[in-house]
């Protein structure tokens, strides 16, 4: 049986003791969880809006608040009692090889052990490093400034494989099976161009030390769970009804003036 190679981040690895994940797969003892978080730690607030299941893989989507030049990452917490492999995109770019994703198992991918959690902050461009993560417009995004690819802008994307075998390492792991991403590549690029002007991307910003080591991880065909969650500036999402943001309504026994006024003349 060919087996993939696979990178384990020794830098990030945490045991999960959280207890309130804003994303949760079902209600059931074991799942698989995401958060996307500020740079301070903050969980940033998701909207839910679609449950469902295909074929065989659980999705959920949901919409997030982008905050202009905010630092973000995403985090990952594996309730399960096997470690598992994850896809991760961003504006359809594998975050680690920055090469277009279509969230397969061929794709490379981060591994989180069973009963633990990995933090996830931006664009992998070396064994030690990744660049941060942050919310800006769509022609700083790097998506378009590097690829010119608007066709999955505003979305973190995220596939749950289970593996075929599982040897007995306790580690959070990336696999490493693919080329390295070109410098450029044709795209979408012209789509939804009436929008483009509000639309939110995610930069390339400051590198972070992150380093790894080599480990073996094999996929199975078929994603178990997939999570999408798409992030849009407070006004789009406000036009769309998302957000309640017209003015708050105050009470009729609360909110009342000192005193009486005067009749009308």
């Amino acid at each position: 049986m060919n087996k993939t190679t696979a990178l384990i981040f020794a830098a990030v690895i945490v045991a999960s003791t959280a207890t309130s994940l804003s994303l949760a797969w079902g209600r059931t003892a074991e799942e698989v969880s995401i958060e996307i978080v500020s740079d301070t730690g903050a969980t940033l607030l998701t909207i839910p809006y679609q449950e469902y299941r295909q074929e065989g893989t659980h999705i959920s989507k949901q919409y997030l608040e982008a905050v202009k030049n905010r630092n973000y990452g995403i985090v990952i917490r594996n309730m399960t009692r096997d470690r598992v492999g994850v896809v991760i995109a961003v504006d359809g770019r594998n975050i680690i090889s920055g090469k277009r994703s279509d969230l397969k198992n061929t794709e490379n991918m981060y591994i989180v052990e069973s009963y633990e959690r990995g933090q996830y902050d931006g664009w992998r461009t070396d064994r030690n490093t990744v660049h941060k993560s942050y919310f800006t417009d769509l022609q700083d995004s790097y998506a378009m400034r590097t690829f010119r690819d608007s066709s999955s802008m505003g979305v973190i994307a995220v596939a749950v494989y289970r593996e075929k075998v599982r040897p007995q390492t306790r580690y959070e792991m990336l696999k490493k099976n693919a080329p390295a991403a070109p410098a450029a590549e044709s795209s979408a690029h012209g789509k939804a161009r009436a929008s483009r002007d509000e639309a939110a991307g995610t930069g390339f910003g400051d590198a972070q030390h992150s380093p790894t080591i080599t480990v073996s991880f094999e996929p199975e065909q078929d994603p178990v769970q997939k999570i999408l969650v798409k992030y849009e500036w407070r006004e789009v999402l406000c036009r769309k009804g998302l957000l309640q943001c017209g003015q708050r309504q105050g009470s009729r026994l609360w909110d009342q003036d000192e005193y009486a006024p005067f009749p009308p003349l």
